[in-house]
């Protein structure tokens, strides 16, 4: 990977090709980002930057967070992620990324954390068809036989079962950055990225493109 943002997704919407078609896109709030700590490989074993994201007040981070935070002097934020890059040796520590490291044609890969649907059965989680409609059949949403009974005497382990759904960390890849707006620290996605309005993404180059 050579870059990546933190960023925040605002919510989806649509633009205009110049030939007139509809291209759905999601609105991503991308930085401003704080380079916190740069790691190198011959001290940390790797190459990555740590990036800050989302200013908060002093007051309400912890005092080894404080310490920290004082080598970039940039203030303090509320969200810390680990990009590993190729080479730490265009990034110096309290610099700023914005939006515009990335360019429109640009094809990323956005990772997050999918909606949490709480706990649903096997139709709703898996897309089970379910059993017959009329009321004496008394078989409708159940997801029906699971396993053998005397031999091997237990439940396969993953198998498709009622269970909490969602909420879970998720990566689209190769979506094309179809806008950038430097000055609202914005970029349009074409397509859907996984998590919830305001939830937190991470914004990373493609790495099969």
């Amino acid at each position: 990977m050579k870059k990546g943002l933190i960023g925040k997704k605002l919510g989806m919407t649509q633009i205009f090709w110049d030939d007139g078609s509809v291209i759905p896109v999601t609105a991503i709030e991308a930085g401003p980002c704080v380079v916190i700590q740069k790691k190198a490989g011959d001290v940390d074993g790797y190459d990555a930057i740590q990036l800050g994201f989302d200013r908060v007040k002093e007051k309400a981070v912890t005092k080894p967070l404080k310490g920290h935070f004082k080598r970039a002097d940039k203030g303090s934020f509320r969200i810390l992620r680990e990009f590993r890059l190729e080479s730490t040796d265009d990034y110096e520590v309290g610099s700023e990324l914005k939006a515009d490291i990335f360019k429109v044609g640009d094809y990323i890969d956005v990772v997050g954390t999918t909606r949490g649907r709480g706990f649903a059965g096997v139709v709703k989680r898996y897309g089970f068809k379910g059993g017959p409609g009329g009321h004496g059949s008394m078989f409708h949403r159940a997801p029906g036989s699971i396993g053998a009974s005397a031999h091997p005497s237990r439940v396969f382990k993953g198998k498709k079962l009622p269970g909490h759904m969602g909420n879970n960390r998720q990566t689209v890849q190769n979506l094309m950055v179809v806008g950038i707006r430097p000055e609202q620290n914005l970029i349009l996605v074409k397509g859907s990225v996984p998590s919830s309005k305001n939830g937190i993404v991470l914004i990373k180059d493609s790495i099969k493109q």
